[in-house]
C-alpha cells in the first residue's frame, strides 16, 4: 500500500537547506532525490509512492544531522514525512525526534511526541529528562523522573546524572538525598556519572562533607570528578583545600582541563597567590590552554588581584579572538584598579568589536560609576540597559545604580528607586543606603534602611553598629548609646575582620577572636600532602 505525498514540498525543502549548511544540504537532497527516483508521476502535484523504497536508517541520519546543526526546519519538514511514512508510533524516530526538539529548545514539541509514544524505551525518558534539564525548565525535570518512577520504569545511571542536574539547578537538597538512596538501593552511587552529580548537588547546597565522602567513595574518577569538586571547594570558600587537593591530583596523573585550571586560578585569585599563578601560567602555556577564553579570563583576574594590572593586559592583548568573557574580565580588572577611564574606553572598544555587553558587563560599568562618582554616566549606562533587549535587568543592576546614588549624596532619589524598582531590595542594597546615609548624615532614611536590615539580617550586629554610627555622626549620642547597648544584649553579632600570612607552604588565616583558622578534613590527606 503507498502514500500520497507533495513532491512539489519535497522540492522546495531540499532546496531550503542551502541556507543551512552545504552537508545538511546534500544530505536532504540525497535523501530526497531517492524518494523522486521511486515514485510514479500522478498529476504535477501529487505523487504517489511505494513504502518500501523509503531508506529508514538515511532518514535517521538526516535527523540526526538536523539536531546536531540546530536546523528546526528541516527537522520538522523530517519529522512530517515520518508521519506520511506511519513512522510517527515508532520508538527509535520518535527518541531521535524528542532529542531535535529538545536541542533547538522546543521541549513543547518535545513532550508531544513523548506523550504520543505507545511504547517508551529508557532512552525516551533519558532524552526527554535530559532536555528538560539542558532548557533549565528543571521543575519537569524533576516531575517527569517523579512519574517514571512511579511507573516502574527501570533507570539507568543517565536517569539520574540528568535528574541529579536539575536538583543542582534549583538547590533541591531534600530530592538530591532522595536520588541519592535511590543510587545506592540501584548500586549505582559508585558510578562515575551519578557520583560527580551527588557531588556537585552537594556542593552547590554548602554540604561541603557530605560532597566530601561522596567524593571518596567514588573508585574511579574521571576529570569532570575533579574538576566539579575543585569547583565545589572554591564555591564554599575552601581555597586552600583546592590547592592542596590540586597538587595531590597531579601528582597522581589526574588530566587537566579548562574547568580545572579556571577553578584553580579562581582560588589564586581570591587569595592573592602571585607566586602560584605564575607556575598555573606556565603549565597553560604548556599543555596548550592559553588560547582558551576561559581560562584566559581567569588569568586576567588572577594578575589583576595580585596587582600586576599590566601583565593581566597583556594576556588580554595577546588574545586574538575575545569573547565578551575577556572583555568583561578585562573591564572589571580596571575597575578593580581605579582606571575607570580605561575601563570606559574599553567598553566603547567593546562595542566596536561588535561584542554585545551582557549583564556583568552593565554590572562591571555601573560599578565604575559608582567608585569614580560619576552620576550622570552611571545614567547613561542604566538607560542604556534599559533600552538593550537581549539584556534583562535584574536586581544587581538596580542595587548598583542605587550605590552610585548614594555615594554621591543623592539619597533621597536613591531611596524613590528602590521603591519604583520591579524586584523586592536585597539587603546589601539597604546597607548600602545606610553606609551612604551615614556619610551624608540622613538619620530618617537610615533608620527606614536599617528597620528593613534588622528584618532581613536579624543576627548580623554590624548592621547595629552602623546605624549607631549614623546617630553618633549627626551628635545624636543618646540614640547611639542606645542602639549599641541593643547589639550588645541581643544575639546579633558582629563579623570579625581577619587576616593571612604563608609561610611553610601554607596559609594561616587569623582573626580576632582564634589564633588561627578552622580546620576542614581534606580527601586523601596523608603526609605526602602537608
Amino acid at each position: 500500500m503507498g502514500s500520497w505525498f507533495n513532491r512539489h514540498a519535497i522540492s522546495q525543502c531540499a532546496r531550503s537547506l542551502i541556507a543551512v549548511c552545504t552537508g545538511l544540504h546534500f544530505g536532504a537532497r540525497s535523501f530526497c532525490n531517492k524518494l523522486n527516483n521511486g515514485i510514479d508521476l500522478k498529476d504535477k502535484r501529487l505523487v504517489r509512492f511505494d513504502r518500501n523504497l523509503i531508506d529508514m536508517f538515511a532518514l535517521h541520519v538526516l535527523l540526526q544531522q538536523c539536531a546536531k546543526r540546530r536546523c528546526l526546519l528541516i527537522g520538522k519538514g523530517c519529522h512530517g514525512l515520518a508521519i506520511h511514512l506511519g513512522l510517527a508510533t515508532d520508538t527509535i524516530t520518535c527518541n531521535i525526534l524528542i532529542n531535535l526538539y529538545t536541542k533547538c529548545g522546543m521541549n513543547d514539541c518535545a513532550r508531544h511526541v513523548f506523550d504520543a509514544m505507545p511504547f517508551r524505551s529508557i532512552v525516551s525518558w533519558n532524552t526527554m529528562i535530559a532536555g528538560y534539564t539542558c532548557n533549565g525548565d528543571d521543575l519537569q525535570a524533576l516531575k517527569l523522573f517523579s512519574r517514571m518512577h512511579q511507573e516502574g520504569t527501570q533507570m539507568s545511571e543517565f536517569t539520574l546524572s540528568s535528574t541529579l542536574c536539575a536538583c543542582a539547578a534549583k538547590f533541591a537538597t531534600t530530592e538530591c538525598k532522595q536520588l541519592h538512596a535511590i543510587a545506592i538501593k540501584l548500586a549505582l552511587d559508585s558510578n562515575s556519572f551519578v557520583g560527580t552529580a551527588v557531588l556537585d548537588v552537594y556542593a552547590k547546597c554548602n554540604m561541603i562533607n557530605d560532597a566530601c565522602l561522596v567524593f571518596e567513595r567514588i573508585p574511579e574518577k574521571t576529570a569532570v570528578t575533579w574538576s566539579t569538586f575543585f569547583a565545589g571547594l572554591v564555591r564554599n570558600g575552601l581555597h586552600e583545600y583546592a590547592l592542596c587537593l590540586f597538587q595531590i591530583s597531579q601528582r597522581e596523573g589526574v588530566q587537566l582541563t579548562e574547568f580545572t585550571l579556571s577553578a584553580i586560578l579562581s582560588t589564586c585569585a581570591s587569595l592573592a597567590l602571585t607566586i602560584e599563578g605564575i607556575q598555573l601560567h606556565a603549565v597553560i602555556f604548556k599543555y596548550g590552554f592559553h588560547g582558551n577564553f576561559f581560562v584566559a579570563s581567569s588569568l586576567v583576574d588572577v594578575y589583576a588581584r595580585c596587582g600586576l594590572i599590566e601583565e593581566a593586559y597583556l594576556i588580554f592583548a595577546d588574545m586574538k579572538h575575545k569573547n565578551v568573557v575577556m572583555w568583561n574580565a578585562m573591564i572589571t580588572s580596571f575597575t578593580r584598579h581605579g582606571n575607570f577611564w580605561e575601563a570606559m574606553i574599553l567598553f566603547e572598544k567593546m562595542q566596536q568589536a561588535g561584542i554585545s555587553p551582557n549583564e556583568v558587563t552593565y554590572m562591571s560599568m555601573l560599578s565604575v560609576c559608582a567608585h569614580a562618582g560619576l552620576v550622570e554616566e552611571a545614567r547613561c549606562y542604566f538607560s542604556l540597559l534599559i533600552s538593550d533587549h537581549t539584556v534583562e535587568p535584574n536586581v544587581l543592576h538596580y542595587s548598583c545604580m542605587v550605590d552610585v546614588l548614594g555615594r554621591s549624596g543623592k539619597t533621597d532619589e536613591a531611596w524613590e528607586l528602590i521603591q519604583l524598582m520591579p524586584f523586592e531590595p536585597t539587603a546589601s542594597m539597604w546597607g548600602s543606603l545606610l553606609g551612604s546615609c551615614r556619610k551624608y548624615r540622613n538619620t530618617g532614611l537610615a533608620r527606614l534602611a536599617a528597620e528593613q536590615l534588622f528584618k532581613l539580617e536579624p543576627e548580623n550586629g554590624g548592621n547595629h553598629a552602623l546605624l549607631s554610627d549614623v546617630y553618633a555622626a549627626t551628635g545624636s549620642w543618646e540614640n547611639a548609646v542606645l542602639t549599641r547597648k541593643f547589639l550588645n544584649d541581643s544575639c546579633a553579632k558582629k563579623d570579625m575582620g581577619s587576616s593571612w600570612i604563608y609561610a611553610k607552604n601554607n596559609d594561616h588565616i587569623f582573626g580576632c577572636e582564634q589564633k588561627e583558622s578552622r580546620l576542614f578534613r581534606l580527601p586523601f590527606h596523608n603526609e605526602d600532602s602537608k
